[in-house]
Parts: structure tokens; C-alpha cells; sequence
């Protein structure tokens, strides 16, 4: 097995890049630069977004599958950017040449954002699939679209839509990193909707759970998720606990949520009897340093 794997400098893809390492599974990586954690591995110095011969990127890689994690990620842009429908068209392009150059096995990132939020709970095959955002809607039609192209080809293409993954290393500006910083003194506390509940996954989880997909030959869309609702106020109280400050300082200012779903969980059903589990939770994930 070689991979090629895109995206391996973004949040995602460094776990993801050193998972592949771990399990010594030979890895090429394709973007603009060569992130400090590609030092040892094979590299394809490329835009997706303008390289308009990607059949020869391709064949200079000598992977035998694809797992495609980039993709426009600016926190609080990426909803409504007009770059997701660049993404679009850069990843049907991509699993295309992938396809008609004999790859064996493809892999994308997906997301929750193509979800109904208003169900809840959300299992594959059973939840519809009526985004509210441009983000999920161009995430849904990249699905539809390379699901196709590989059906074509005869070749097996595995989604993994991710919900809410944490860590090491995740932009400063997301909800866990922020209220790090607020517990820390380093920036003014703010409200949070403390009566939701939301579905955490460590980012070392959600890269193994890719690298599942990638080594079973799996087809098809798979939540990866905990599948565990947690209380948005309980990790208010865990991060505070945890640093030695008052949690009440963001619980005060509780928000409504007003247009927010009051649950969002993924079933991961599909994904455990594959074989992987999550092996860390979110309070052992927050212990040692996530999102911090």
C-alpha cells in the first residue's frame, strides 16, 4: 500500500500523516508546501486549486490509494466561502485521475455540516442529507459526485463525515481553544449555548479512523464521531476544573443558541465494525492538552 495523501498540513492531517507513519504504511504527500511533519516522507509540491495536469501528479506518486482530507478551512469563513465550490471541482478532478490510473481505494473527508441538523441524532443512510450551509452542500456534492466517479471505476470509495474533532493543535479560535484562553486570562470570557450537547473526538481518533477506512476496503459514508453527547456546560466545568479557574465566569453568560440544534451525534456503528474504537475521551483528550 502507498498513499497519497492531501491536506497533511492542516489540523486533521498532521495526526493523520503521523498515524500513517506509525503503522508504517508508505505515504506521499501532495499540497502548496512541505509541512516540517513531511521531512521524511515522499512530497508533491501542488495547488489543487490550479494544477491543471493532475493526472501527471498522480502517476509521479505511485499510490496505490487516496485519502483527500484538503480542503478551505478558515474558521468562520468556510460556511459561506465561494472557494467550496472550487473544492468541488479540484476533488472531482482529483479522484478522476486517481481512478483512470489504476488506484485501488479512495478516502475523503466529509463532514456533519451535510446533515439535517434539526434530527439530531445522526446515522448514515437513515438521516437526511439537507445541509443548511454552502460548506456542507458543496461536502454533500463532492460525495455524490466521486462516489460515482469511483462506481465507474470500480473502485471502493470510503466518506468519513467528521464531527467535532479536538486537540493539539486545533485553530485558536474554535470553541475549545477559546475557552482555554478565557480560562486563562488571555481573553474575555463569552457565552455558550450550556444546554446543548455536542459530539467530541480526539483528532488522534478521527486519524485513525481514516487509516481504518483506507486498510478495510471500506465503501460508502461512515459518521466519524463518539457518538457520545456531551453537555456543553460539563465541558465548561471540566476545562475550568482543569485549570484552576471559575467556570461560572462563561456559564453566566449563556446564550439561547438560537438556531443551533440542541443535539448533535453521530452513530458510528458503522465505523466500530470495521474494527476501530475511540481511544480517547474527551476528559483524558482535555487532560493532555487538547485544544490547548
Amino acid at each position: 500500500m502507498r498513499v497519497l495523501l492531501t491536506g497533511a498540513s492542516g489540523f486533521l492531517g498532521r495526526y493523520v500523516l503521523r498515524s500513517l507513519r506509525q503503522q508504517g504504511i508508505q505515504t506521499v504527500v501532495l499540497g502548496r508546501w512541505r509541512p516540517p511533519e513531511c521531512l521524511e516522507v515522499d512530497f508533491i509540491q501542488a495547488d489543487l486549486l490550479t494544477s491543471s495536469n493532475l493526472s501527471a501528479m498522480v502517476q509521479a506518486s505511485r499510490a496505490s490509494h487516496l485519502l483527500h482530507l484538503a480542503w478551505f478551512a478558515e474558521h468562520g469563513v468556510y460556511w459561506t466561502s465561494p472557494l467550496n465550490l472550487r473544492w468541488v471541482e479540484a476533488s472531482v478532478r482529483l479522484v478522476e485521475a486517481f481512478c483512470a490510473h489504476g488506484g485501488q481505494q479512495v478516502v475523503l473527508a466529509g463532514s456533519c455540516a451535510e446533515y439535517d441538523w434539526t434530527e439530531g441524532y445522526c446515522r448514515e443512510d437513515h438521516t437526511s442529507e439537507q445541509a443548511a450551509t454552502l460548506y456542507g452542500t458543496a461536502k454533500d456534492a463532492t460525495r455524490r459526485l466521486v462516489m460515482a466517479i469511483c462506481a465507474q471505476h470500480q473502485v471502493p470509495c470510503a466518506w468519513g463525515r467528521v464531527f467535532l474533532p479536538f486537540g493539539a493543535g486545533e485553530g485558536v479560535q474554535r470553541l475549545i481553544p477559546s475557552l482555554i484562553s478565557v480560562f486563562r486570562g488571555q481573553r474575555p470570557a463569552f457565552g455558550v449555548n450550556a444546554s446543548a450537547y455536542r459530539d467530541f473526538l480526539h483528532a488522534s481518533d478521527v486519524a485513525q479512523a481514516f487509516v481504518t477506512l483506507l486498510t478495510r476496503g471500506a465503501s460508502g459514508a461512515f459518521n466519524v464521531s463518539s457518538g457520545q453527547p456531551t453537555l456543553l456546560a460539563d465541558l465548561v466545568r471540566t476545562l475550568a476544573n482543569l485549570l484552576g479557574a471559575d467556570a461560572q465566569a462563561v456559564l453566566d453568560l449563556a446564550t439561547t443558541g438560537v438556531g443551533e440544534p440542541r443535539l448533535l451525534v453521530g452513530a458510528n456503528d458503522k465505523l466500530q465494525a470495521l474494527g476501530w474504537q475511540p481511544a480517547m475521551s474527551l476528559a483524558k483528550g482535555l487532560r493532555t492538552g487538547g485544544g490547548g
